[in-house]
């Protein structure tokens, strides 16, 4: 993958969300140098491989819940064995636990 591909970019800015933090797709993708492509995160992230180190149960949608419907349960038991409070409808408090990072150069 090349290094400034979308994807290469959408992987760089999800390996800096700290353990104990989410951001948003939208976030995610303002982030990497492409606002408004939210949904490309998500298809990103859908295609990265099982043993993959990128952290991508810390992508949550911008309301604050956990919208991965094929790993829900996962993403929910990994965010809390990082100290996440996650609801059981799935929810995360966005004004304790959002990671904000910095805008691209």
């Amino acid at each position: 993958m090349e290094v400034d591909s979308p994807y290469a970019m959408i992987y760089a800015v999800v390996s800096r969300i700290p353990p104990g933090r989410v951001c948003t797709y939208g976030r995610v993708a303002a982030l990497a140098g492409l606002p408004g492509h939210a949904r490309m995160v998500g298809y990103a992230l859908h295609g990265l491989l099982p043993h993959s180190t990128i952290p991508w149960w810390r992508v949550i949608n911008r309301a604050g819940r956990i919208s991965n419907v094929y790993a829900a349960d996962e993403q929910r038991a990994r965010l809390q064995a990082e100290g996440v409070e996650v609801s059981d409808e799935y929810l995360i408090d966005l004004n304790r636990f959002l990671w904000v990072g910095e805008e691209a150069d």
